[in-house]
């Protein structure tokens, strides 16, 4: 069965940091490419970041250097480190997990089609300036 709970979200100025978690189920941690996707009000959702079984990991270039995305395998968890915030990084983050993952030329460029992603109920991010 596929579960994932997100937690860490909340309110922050401008320039500060948050840490989400998202703790999932066994089968869903070994079985499925995880990461996270935001949407904002108004906006479509939005891929942020995802890892690789081996902890490869690709980022939207809107949070290159400034997010990091990691895994601990002993808790079946995911996390986004989140520095640098910006108002426009206010959204409703879901962490996500889908069945594929995909690669070229033996290179990870992310999980499958997000239509065939599964998700968590979401934990909300507000950046005030």
């Amino acid at each position: 069965q596929v579960q994932l709970v997100e937690s860490g979200g909340g309110s922050v100025q401008a320039g500060g940091s948050l840490r989400l978690s998202c703790a999932a189920s066994a089968y869903t941690y070994s079985n499925f490419c995880m990461g996270w996707v935001r949407q904002a009000p108004g906006k479509e959702r939005e891929g942020v970041a995802t890892s690789d079984s081996d902890g490869t990991a690709k980022y939207a270039d809107s949070v290159k250097g400034r997010f990091i995305i990691s895994k601990d395998n002993a808790k079946n968890s995911l996390y986004l480190q989140m520095n640098s915030l910006n108002p426009d990084d206010t959204a409703m983050y879901y962490c996500a997990a889908n069945p594929d993952r995909v690669y070229s030329g033996g290179q990870f460029l992310g999980c499958g089609p997000s239509q065939h992603n599964y998700w968590g109920r979401g934990t909300q991010v507000t950046v005030s300036s």
